[in-house]
C-alpha cells in the first residue's frame, strides 16, 4: 500500500465527526491483553447456539485486540460471501473501537459519513461488535449471513456468554 493511499485513508478516518471518539466519554477504550481461546470458544459457542435456535446460516468470526482471527466457524449452506464478510466486521470493530453499526448509520446519514466508504478494509455493516473485559478491548466478533440486525443478535448473544 502506497503512503499516499495510508495518509488518505488515515484522513478520511479522522475528519468523520461519527469516528473522531470510540465512545461519548473523554478517554477511549484502550486495548488489553488478546482475547483468549478459551473465551472465544465460550463467545462462539453462545453465538452459534442462538444462530441454530433461529434457524439462521451464518459465519462468525473472533479476532484479538490485534485484529488477528482466533476462531472461525461458518453453518452448513452459509453463503461463501459471509465468510469475509464476517472476518471483516470482526475486523473493523476492533480496529476503529467501535460497533460495525456506528460505521453503517454514518454511510445510511450520507454527507460526510460517505467518506467511510474510502477507508481500506472498513465494513459498514450492522454485525461486528467489541469484546471488552476489565474496561479494555480484547478483540471482536463478526457475523455475516442473515439480516444485519440478526447478524448483530447473534454477536450480542455471543458476548453475553462472557458475562
Amino acid at each position: 500500500m502506497s503512503k499516499n493511499w495510508f495518509v488518505l485513508c488515515l484522513f478520511a478516518a479522522l475528519s468523520i465527526p461519527a469516528l473522531a471518539q470510540p465512545q461519548k466519554s473523554a478517554m477511549p477504550i484502550p486495548y488489553g491483553e488478546p482475547i483468549r481461546l478459551e473465551q472465544a470458544e465460550k463467545i462462539m459457542t453462545a453465538a452459534v447456539q442462538e444462530a441454530n435456535k433461529n434457524n439462521w446460516t451464518m459465519a462468525i468470526a473472533i479476532v484479538d485486540a490485534g485484529g488477528n482471527l482466533v476462531l472461525f466457524k461458518k453453518i452448513d449452506n452459509t453463503q461463501i460471501g459471509s465468510i469475509e464478510v464476517a472476518i471483516g466486521k470482526a475486523r473493523t470493530a476492533n480496529n476503529f473501537k467501535r460497533p460495525t453499526k456506528v460505521l453503517e448509520d454514518a454511510v445510511a446519514n450520507g454527507g460526510v459519513g460517505l467518506r467511510i466508504l474510502s477507508i481500506n478494509n472498513a465494513t459498514a455493516l450492522e454485525g461486528g461488535e467489541l469484546i471488552v473485559v476489565d474496561g479494555k478491548i480484547i478483540g471482536a466478533i463478526g457475523v455475516s449471513g442473515a439480516q444485519s440486525t440478526q447478524d448483530d443478535q447473534v454477536a450480542k448473544a455471543g458476548l453475553a456468554a462472557l458475562n
